[in-house]
């Protein structure tokens, strides 16, 4: 994605605080935190205050922002959006038109893809799957 992409999405956007991962050469808001070993691939965006550390990986058109957190080794790819306060971690897939934010927890080897949704305070976890056009949220209030 060239600089002129990503301004069409970020229209505020300058060389100043935006710049490209050393690995992948994905854009990075300066407000983000990428770890060097991660990987965000050149069409790729972290934004605003989102986290993606160890060995993760960020590929294709995929987009993590809010203070949404990918580590470990997981991996976010194709059209997919990790957003709000969500975790994607351990071997974690997400992947396809998928979207997982709010609190939610995508974890271990679970996978979510597709145009699945998962968000509110729902977990994914172990060798589950979630795909197609399904929608996983749980409230939990008190």
């Amino acid at each position: 994605m060239t600089f002129e992409d990503l301004k069409t999405a970020f229209p505020d956007a300058t060389l100043d605080t935006w710049s490209q991962h050393s690995n992948g050469g994905g854009w990075v808001e300066n407000t983000a935190s990428v770890a060097e070993t991660a990987y965000v691939g050149r069409d790729a965006v972290v934004s605003e205050n989102a986290v993606v550390s160890e060995n993760a990986g960020v590929f294709g058109n995929a987009m993590v922002s809010g203070y949404a957190e990918v580590f470990e080794n997981a991996e976010v790819f194709g059209n997919a959006e990790v957003f709000g306060n969500a975790k994607v971690f351990g071997d974690a897939e997400v992947y396809g038109n998928a979207m997982v934010y709010g609190d939610a927890e995508v974890f271990g080897n679970a996978e979510v893809f597709g145009n699945a949704e998962v968000f509110g305070n729902a977990e994914v976890s172990g060798d589950a799957v979630v795909s197609g056009d399904e929608i996983i949220v749980i409230y939990i209030s008190f």
